[in-house]
């Protein structure tokens, strides 16, 4: 979910709510069917596309889970292992 206020004065709302519903329906297509990670990659990467693009800063708890690699969401145990240290 992207953080709105980062902004303040939003001139880009649109590009944000379009933002927002990318990450959120990459969420949806990996809850209901965990195979379909291609689907939620293009997602992922549409979202990155659009925010270089129109040079928008995303919220950090967004960029977190999402692989700079691959562009994968990362949802632990769906499509990524988490593991501590000892």
């Amino acid at each position: 979910i992207t953080s709105l206020n980062m902004a303040g004065n939003i001139k880009d709302k649109e590009a944000y709510q379009r933002l927002n519903f990318l990450y959120q329906a990459a969420h949806c297509v990996l809850a209901q069917n965990p195979e379909n990670t291609e689907l939620a990659r293009f997602y992922c990467l549409t979202q990155k596309t659009i925010s270089k693009r129109l040079v928008l800063r995303q919220d950090p708890s967004v960029k977190r889970t999402i692989c700079k690699k691959c562009c994968t969401l990362l949802i632990p145990g769906v499509t990524s292992t988490v593991r501590q240290k000892s």
